[in-house]
Parts: structure tokens; sequence; C-alpha cells
């Protein structure tokens, strides 16, 4: 069953970092997730406020899917802690609902998708933090389609 703590419309994934946070967005049907940005923060929060913000008018995103870091045997740390305490600082200031996803082996995924790009050291990874956040938006999108029931298919008219 779809996760009922997020509405219906595009959704953000989110790979946070104390410097860049990445940015990925899905389709309102929720079935593409795409790399969109990486967002250097500022240390000011105004303005990263400003930026979410903006992020949530332009895109209208009706919720955020965020990668929480947990140690492979699926215990916290406190890097998990910032990452929740930043999810509570995200919903307040947008208003947007946010759900985690693990995050466990999507930096490596991450690196795989971007490896047989055509781009510069530096390009890639400016990139990875974007493509990341895509896999985790694409990993929770995934995880709610094997929970949703099949389509039911109608008898064809004869």
């Amino acid at each position: 069953m779809n996760d009922p703590s997020l509405p219906p419309g595009r959704l953000a994934g989110i790979d946070y970092g104390r410097r860049r946070i990445g940015i990925a967005i899905c389709d309102a049907e929720r079935l593409i997730a795409s790399p969109l940005a990486v967002h250097d923060t500022t240390g000011d929060r105004t303005a990263d406020a400003r930026v979410f913000r903006d992020l949530v008018d332009r895109e209208a995103i009706a919720g955020f899917v965020i990668g929480l870091p947990i140690h492979a045997d699926g215990r916290g740390s406190e890097m998990s802690a910032e990452v929740e305490r930043f999810a509570d600082w995200l919903t307040d200031i947008t208003g947007c609902p946010a759900v985690f996803q693990d995050e466990r082996y999507t930096s490596r995924e991450a690196a795989g998708l971007l490896r047989p790009a055509r781009l510069t050291r530096g390009r890639k990874k400016a990139r990875h933090d974007a493509v990341a956040a895509q896999v985790i938006l694409n990993s929770w999108l995934e995880r709610q389609a094997a929970c949703s029931p099949p389509p039911r298919l109608e008898p064809l008219d004869d």
C-alpha cells in the first residue's frame, strides 16, 4: 500500500550532506525519478529555507523522501539524528511532509550510474549528490509500487 503520509503529487528526493544536498524529483504519477540539482549549503538557514520553499513552489512538490544514513547492521548514527533534525526543519519551513528511505549503498550505486557518463571527474563529483538523491527517491518509489495492489483488468466487451 502506498505510504499514506505523503499526499499525491510530485516528490523530491533528498540526499542530505552537511556541505551539499542532492535533490531529485519525480513526475506526478511517481513513475520516474530524475536528478535535479545540488544545493551547496550556505550556513544561513534563511537562505537555505528560501531555496527549499522555491523548490516546492516551482516544482509543485507534495512531499520529501529523505535518505536516512544507517549502519550496515541497521543501527542509527550521529548522522542519522542530524538527518532527522533536518527533516523536521524541512517540514516546518515548507509545510510538506517527509518520509525516510534507507540510503545504504546509494553512493556506490550513484557512482556506478555516473561511471559510463562521458564527464570529467569534476563534473561527475558535482552531479553525484543529485544522482544519489535520484537513487533514494527511486528506491522509495519502487518499494511503494511493490506494495500496491496490481491493476485490475476489466473484461473485454465482445
